[in-house]
């Protein structure tokens, strides 16, 4: 199943491998990936693979969440046609 994950943090040093070696970690394919830094706030968007995962979507979102309180992230995850029927004009 293809997710969006979100990033929102000050920008650092280390956060996109950190946020990729969590995804790696739960074995979350990474399909594409855009960021930016936009006044000092780091934000990234990401298109996600959670097919291979041995964990279901909530054990993989309540991991996010959870280990990006610890980095000082907010990550969140959205199954695609949730994101997308949301964002259709």
């Amino acid at each position: 199943m293809r997710a969006i994950v979100s990033v929102f943090s000050q920008d650092r040093i280390g956060i996109i491998a950190d946020v990729c070696t969590l995804l790696a970690a739960m074995k979350v394919n990474v399909l594409d990936l855009s960021q930016t830094i936009m006044d000092g706030v780091f934000t990234m968007v990401m298109l996600v693979d959670t097919a291979t995962s041995d964990l279901s979507f909530d054990e993989v979102r309540t991991t996010l969440v959870d280990k990006g309180k610890e980095l000082g992230l907010d990550i969140r995850i959205q199954r695609e046609d949730i994101f997308n029927a949301m964002h259709r004009i």
